[in-house]
Parts: C-alpha cells; sequence; structure tokens
C-alpha cells in the first residue's frame, strides 16, 4: 500500500498531464520506434538550425561557468533592448530587460508575483491556462472566431472586462501573435484598437512576440508602439533562431512597470538563479541580429510562406478550412464543413479526430480542445515543421532572397509536409 496519499498533491496540479506538445512528440517517437511512417506535425519546434554564428559563440564561451546576475547577462540585456528597439520600435532600455530559462517560465513567474485577472484568447497556447491554474489565477476566455480570422476585437476585449463591474480589478490580457495556433497576426491598425482598450482599463498586455521575427514577409509590428507604458514584450531564441532546447527567454518592462521586474527577479533568485552562462554569452550574438542572421531570417521566412501556401491550399481543396497564416509555422484546421461525414465515421470531436487522422493518415495533430476550445469543436493544430531546416535552407540559399522559389522546392525540400498534407486531405475526403 502507498504510504504518501495522493491528496497530498496541490489540488490546482491534480488532474494534470504532461503538456500537450510534448506528450504528442514523445508519442510520435514511440510509433517511429514501433516502425510505423509518422508524419510529426505536432510539436511546435522550429526545423530549422541554430545559425552558425550563435553556435561558434556558443562554443568559444564553453568555458563559462560562473552564475550570472538573475536579470540576465549585461550584454544579453543591452542585445535585448537594442533587438526590440529595431523590431518593436519601441523605447526599450537593458535595465528593464529580465532573461529566463524560456519564455514559458517567465510567463509562469509573472503569474505567480502579478495577483490578478488573466486574459487569454482562445485559440492560444496550450500552456498559458495550465499556468494560471497552478497558480490559481482566475482566467477569462476571449473566444475568437474563423469570421474573425481568429483575432480578438476591441469589442470582445471591453465586453470581458465590463462583464465584471470592478473596473478597478488588476489584469493582464496575454496578446500572442503571429499566433499560436493559428498563424494569424495582428496589423497596425487593430493593435491601436486594441491598445486604446488596454490604455482605458489599465490592462496590462504581454505581448508574446516569440514569432515576430518569423513574420513570413517580415512586417511585424508590436503593440508596444501604441501602448508602450502599459505592455510587455516576451521573446527568446526557441522559434525564430531554432534553439528551443537552450531555453533562453526574455521578457522587456516599461518603466511603468519596474515593479513588477523587480518581483520577478526575486522569485528568479529564489528559483532557477540565473540562465545557464554559456548560453547567455551565445544569445549576444543571436541578439544583435548581424547581416548572416538577417540572410538565415530571410531564407526562413521564405520558405514558411511557401510551404503554408502549398499546405493551406492542399487542405482547402478537401474542404478543410483554413486560415492563411501570417507567420510562424501553424496553420489550424477547421473540419466544421465535414462535421456530417465524420460524424458517420464515428469522429464528433477534436480529440477523436485527431485519434483518427493519426490512425488513418499517420499525422499527428493536436485537438483545438488543446488550445482551451470547445472539445465538440472539429477543429486541429498542424504544426508544418517535419522537414530537414538545414537542407531546405541550404538549397534556398540558391535562389536570390529578393526571387520566388523554384517550382518544386516544396516537393523537394519539405517533401514530408506535402505528403502528409496530401493524406489529411485524402482521409477528410474519404466515404464513410
Amino acid at each position: 500500500m502507498n504510504a504518501f496519499h495522493p491528496y497530498s498533491l496541490n489540488i490546482n496540479v491534480r488532474g494534470l498531464g504532461l503538456s500537450a506538445t510534448l506528450a504528442i512528440n514523445e508519442r510520435c517517437k514511440a510509433l517511429r520506434r514501433e516502425g510505423r511512417d509518422i508524419y510529426n506535425f505536432g510539436l511546435g519546434q522550429s526545423p530549422f538550425p541554430v545559425p552558425a554564428p550563435v553556435v561558434e559563440e556558443l562554443k568559444r564561451n564553453a568555458h563559462q561557468k560562473d552564475y550570472l546576475p538573475p536579470h540576465g547577462l549585461p550584454a544579453l540585456r543591452e542585445a535585448v533592448a537594442e533587438f526590440h528597439r529595431r523590431l518593436a520600435h519601441c523605447d526599450a532600455d537593458p535595465q528593464h530587460v529580465l532573461v529566463g530559462p524560456g519564455s514559458k517560465e517567465l510567463m509562469f513567474l509573472l503569474q505567480l508575483v502579478f495577483y490578478g485577472e488573466i486574459l487569454v484568447t482562445t485559440p492560444c497556447w496550450v500552456s498559458y491556462l495550465p499556468q494560471a491554474m497552478i497558480i490559481g489565477r482566475r482566467v477569462s476566455r476571449l473566444h475568437t472566431r474563423f469570421a474573425d480570422d481568429w483575432k480578438i476585437t476591441p469589442a470582445q476585449l471591453l465586453d470581458a472586462i465590463e462583464r465584471v463591474r470592478d473596473d478597478s480589478r488588476p489584469r493582464i490580457l496575454v496578446l500572442n501573435y503571429p499566433d499560436n495556433p493559428t498563424g494569424v497576426s495582428y496589423t497596425a491598425a487593430e493593435l491601436r484598437a486594441l491598445a486604446e482598450v488596454a490604455r482605458r482599463y489599465r490592462v496590462v498586455v504581454l505581448s508574446d512576440e516569440i514569432y515576430g521575427h518569423l513574420h513570413h514577409r517580415g512586417e511585424h509590428r508590436s503593440i508596444a508602439e501604441c501602448y508602450p507604458e502599459g505592455t510587455i514584450i516576451s521573446s527568446g531564441l526557441s522559434k525564430w533562431c531554432g534553439a528551443g532546447g537552450w531555453r533562453l527567454g526574455t521578457f522587456v518592462f516599461p518603466p511603468d512597470l519596474r515593479w513588477l521586474l523587480d518581483a520577478m527577479a526575486a522569485a528568479a533568485s529564489e528559483t532557477f538563479t540565473s540562465v545557464c552562462a554559456p548560453v547567455q554569452y551565445a544569445a549576444v550574438e543571436a541578439f544583435r541580429c548581424g547581416p548572416q542572421i538577417e540572410t538565415y531570417l530571410a531564407h526562413a521566412r521564405r520558405i514558411l510562406r511557401l510551404l503554408a501556401g502549398r499546405a493551406a491550399a492542399t487542405l482547402r481543396a478537401a474542404g478543410i478550412r483554413v486560415t492563411e497564416p501570417d507567420g510562424a509555422f501553424y496553420l489550424y484546421l477547421d473540419f466544421t464543413a465535414l462535421k456530417d461525414s465524420l460524424a458517420a465515421r464515428g469522429v464528433t470531436d477534436s480529440a477523436a479526430l485527431c485519434e483518427r487522422l493519426l490512425e488513418g493518415a499517420g499525422a499527428a495533430l493536436l485537438p483545438g480542445a488543446a488550445f482551451v476550445r470547445s472539445r465538440g469543436e472539429l477543429a486541429a493544430r498542424l504544426a508544418y515543421v517535419d522537414f530537414d531546416g538545414a537542407a531546405a535552407m541550404e538549397a534556398s540559399a540558391s535562389t536570390p532572397i529578393a526571387d520566388r522559389l523554384p517550382d518544386g522546392f516544396a516537393d523537394e525540400y519539405c517533401e514530408r509536409v506535402v505528403r502528409g498534407c496530401e493524406r489529411i486531405a485524402q482521409w477528410a475526403s474519404a466515404e464513410a
């Protein structure tokens, strides 16, 4: 008999399993070990290698062994501030930068020290809600629609705030764009309209811009441009720099929110202490974003833009609704139009949909329910990353960046994504 009672678990943690993205990745590995050909569209990991100058800088600093300040290496904080001054057109100050072991950990610490309500738009990244649940924060879900390209509107934000009579309640709006799981982003006009509402009610905006440098046309805009006093910008190395396993994230705070930074730094000093020293030194090179890295990003964007268009067209031809992504490497698939035919095959919710896709098409996707949507909504996220990013980038380099990639590029260098989407389309079109 187990001497330790399971009810000694914190009630906020009971029932939680592995993060859905990590769980599907482990399942894909297990199925492949069994000899099955699985298209891994589950984990949103960049297919591209870490840029060579950043790898070389890591090698040069492998000897660095000292604990670094909880706020981060000073040279890195300067590089991050300059990075966002250029990308977000905001007055970022190195003294207002916090470095952590992944933006995921920084988001957790923010919710830990901020005693207020969290507003999340859905579908949303799989960890926002579980983190709030673990800490015990109140969460309001702002559900978006396909008709609005899965983007929150100012009217929806206003309604979520005014629904509660206490207008003084502290709130954080988590705004992710280009978005995971939809790939959509916001225009400058849309950001200005949202900023007006946030400013009126003094809502803190956590602007999760981890995919900002992967806007397919290099046209990312930050809400910090129009709401500088209330926006925290979140970024890191995992997506645009292809270094997810390095675990380095950054927050940039405005001066008015220095108290939040200090509280998070205090919590950091009592938990992770500081981020791995060699990785911080290498990250300086990454955030300086020199010519080699800019070229790297230009090729990555061009490949992802081509692949997104090809995949979306294939899926739409099978009756699946897909919003054309603006950035990142995700498609959010809506099977609503196929509801009747899927029901005849025993598929009535997003979990069953993804199970059947894995069984019948060999394609691993995540259900819409994992992104805080209704279980009965027939939706799934596809991460179009199952290809050799190094080979694709090398091939792209032979075509001038101002030109289109040649016909057949996706078939040759991103073949698994192309074939996997064709398998999904064939499965969706099959008779009951």
